[in-house]
């Protein structure tokens, strides 16, 4: 999993090198931040550690908002490129907060779609990687409330043998799933059946 994740760091280093100001000041699919600040949080990610976590999460009065903007300011350089210069040095890190480990892989691969998405910039993702993000979050709530947002819909893969849930059917490729299971509206909108307006209708 570790060799995805840095493999998947390493490619979206490569699609951001030499981006304009514009491009770095783009609003990314996680509503309040741009492409830059988004860069700069998967930094964050890549640094912490358990300890490391509780003592930064309690110094922000357990409120998780604060933690995070707290972890993007601390990792925003002084340009974008030193911004992305540290996300490149991280690459191949395998520190992480608490949690399970399926959730950095899942975060790897949503967050560089929530920065490509708006810059237009395609990616194919290893599917077995993907596959594996949707078994996690299809059973999970914690923090993006996966498996809340995705209750009585058929899942159903277009571009693999994957399907997942009861109801009405909601299809697409593995990675529009993922981003609309995980809330993002831009993949719930690339769905189509009976229960893709319904999923986009739970998603932000």
């Amino acid at each position: 999993m570790w060799d995805t994740i840095a493999a998947e760091r390493g490619a979206l280093v490569e699609d951001l090198s030499g981006l304009t100001d514009e491009q770095w000041n783009t609003p990314s699919l996680c509503s309040g931040w741009t492409v830059e600040e988004l860069v700069a949080h998967q930094s964050g990610t890549a640094s912490l550690t358990p300890p490391t976590f509780l003592v930064r999460f309690a110094g922000s009065g357990f409120n998780f908002d604060t933690f995070t903007r707290r972890e993007i300011d601390r990792h925003l350089g002084a340009t974008p490129e030193e911004t992305l210069a540290e996300f490149k040095s991280l690459q191949h890190s395998t520190k992480s907060p608490p949690g399970p480990k399926a959730s950095w892989l899942g975060e790897t691969i949503v967050h560089s779609e929530d920065i490509r998405r708006p810059l237009g910039i395609a990616h194919t993702y290893p599917p077995d990687a993907v596959r594996q993000v949707l078994d996690f979050y299809k059973n999970s709530n914690t923090l993006i409330g996966a498996k809340n947002r995705i209750a009585g819909i058929r899942l159903q893969a277009t571009d693999a043998d994957w399907s997942h849930g009861e109801g009405p059917v909601a299809e697409g490729t593995l990675i529009d799933l993922l981003m609309a299971m995980t809330g993002r509206r831009h993949g719930a909108e690339r769905l189509s059946g009976e229960g893709a307006s319904t999923l986009a209708s739970r998603c932000t």
